[in-house]
């Protein structure tokens, strides 16, 4: 429950408005989109 709270909280915050929409496509918690993001940058 944490983890969600603060991915939620990341989201309204405006945290992670530089990623791109679709890292956070089909991905559970921030972190995950996170990460996704970075594989997306490096390809």
């Amino acid at each position: 429950m944490t983890e969600t709270v603060r991915s939620f909280r990341e989201a309204l915050e405006g945290t992670h408005d530089s990623l791109p929409e679709q890292a956070f496509y089909m991905i559970g918690g921030i972190d995950a989109a996170v990460g996704k993001a970075r594989k997306m940058a490096a390809a």
